[in-house]
């Protein structure tokens, strides 16, 4: 028989830092009062108890006058309306916009963000971490790890893929194809390259020849003359013509000097010219390398290759640790210790993460900006004085505590000069 098991009790919940130092000044209040009340009914007993009447009332008046500055910031003491009481509620949006301000002036500017960017080394941090992923903090880094894997995952798929598809095709439309193809047509026959590429045109080109002899039969039968074809000579012509074909073309590919393949040389180069300074040619390029981006097939290319890229970034954050395993690891490392050795590229590279982080200062920092001010103000007034006061709260409770020492100690050492005079 299985025993019975008793639910554990839940354990005692510590109380905020902040409502428990309120606790301890309200608490000090309420003692300064009981004994003040019990000192004033007990002074005719001995003078001594005159002094601590006189801390007791003192301390009492402080601790009351204390915790009705630190109240009125936050809400109406005793919910009374009492005049410039509950300020921070009712200048919630003021606030807000003067977080805003100070932000911006202090820290999102171009100025600052340069200023204080000069001084990080972003290259030599990246450049050891990479050459040993597995030193370090691995809270941060299974943090890091997460928090991408989160804001990947929770961004919209379908309208973060046609962000990336209308990137991708914006930067390929505008791209100059005729020169790039160009120059490299140049460069293949300028290092003889291009030979193999006309022994496949050739190859290609007799192989077309071979599965397409039905139709030049055809044709020659057709277009020949009543006698050849009562003749028989239209075969005959047939046959001599891929005949011709079939030698010019072995002929072509086992002679490099050959003057139909030289002259196809001949149009290449002038290919290679057109597509560097033809403005027409140029266009007509352009205009194939539209439509083909327009393709639906090409659209779907696009796609396929951004959800791929998405699901590797995702099993790289998922799992840094195999992320940097294998050959793609190693490359890291490598870069890493690249990155930790030479001065120059790391030079570029801090540069250029400055530049970045100043143009999306200035280019954001206003945005930035809107959005905090924004937030605040779509904040309730209850929620801000909540946040406000669970971060300063145990602070302004300390100045109760104090306000009350300080108040007794005044009023002892009044009542101590007035006992003397």
């Amino acid at each position: 028989m299985t025993p019975l098991r008793l639910p554990r009790p839940a354990p005692f919940a510590a109380p905020h830092p902040a409502r428990r130092m309120r606790i301890v000044a309200t608490g000090m209040l309420l003692a300064m009062a009981a004994l003040f009340v019990a000192a004033r009914a007990t002074a005719h007993l001995h003078p001594a108890v005159g002094f601590v009447q006189a801390f007791a009332e003192a301390a009492m008046v402080g601790g009351l006058a204390d915790w009705f500055a630190v109240t009125a910031l936050f809400r109406h003491p005793l919910g009374l309306p009492i005049p410039h009481t509950a300020i921070i509620p009712r200048n919630k949006d003021r606030i807000g916009d003067t977080l805003a301000t100070f932000l911006r002036d202090n820290f999102l500017t171009p100025a600052v963000v340069a200023r204080r960017m000069r001084h990080m080394d972003v290259a030599a941090a990246a450049g050891r971490f990479l050459a040993s992923p597995s030193g370090g903090d691995g809270r941060l880094r299974e943090g890091a790890s997460r928090l991408a894997a989160d804001i990947l995952e929770a961004l919209d798929q379908e309208r973060l893929g046609g962000m990336v598809k209308g990137a991708i095709g914006q930067r390929l439309r505008a791209i100059n194809m005729g020169p790039l193809i160009g120059q490299a047509i140049e460069a293949a026959m300028r290092d003889g390259r291009h030979g193999p590429v006309m022994d496949s045109l050739i190859q290609w080109a007799d192989r077309a020849l071979e599965a397409n002899e039905h139709l030049i039969r055809q044709m020659v039968h057709e277009r020949a003359g009543k006698v050849l074809r009562w003749t028989g000579l239209d075969e005959n012509l047939a046959n001599a013509i891929l005949t011709g074909l079939r030698k010019m073309l072995a002929d072509m590919a086992d002679d490099p000097e050959h003057s139909l393949r030289l002259k196809a040389e001949e149009g290449m180069a002038k290919l290679a010219t057109d597509l560097q300074f033809d403005i027409e040619m140029q266009a007509k390029v352009a205009k194939i390398r539209d439509e083909i981006l327009d393709n639906p097939a090409m659209q779907r290319w696009i796609e396929g290759m951004w959800e791929q890229a998405r699901a590797g970034l995702l099993r790289a954050v998922r799992d840094p640790g195999k992320a940097m395993a294998g050959r793609f690891g190693e490359a890291l490392r490598a870069l890493g210790g690249t990155l930790q050795q030479e001065a120059r590229l790391r030079l570029v590279i801090n540069r250029f993460v400055r530049r970045a982080a100043v143009g999306a200062t200035a280019s954001y920092g206003d945005a930035i900006v809107r959005l905090v001010s924004d937030t605040v103000r779509g904040w309730d007034a209850g929620t801000v004085t909540a946040r406000l006061e669970g971060a300063v709260g145990r602070d302004l409770q300390y100045i109760r505590i104090n306000g009350t020492l300080v108040g007794g100690l005044v009023g002892l050492a009044i009542h101590a000069v007035d006992t003397l005079l």
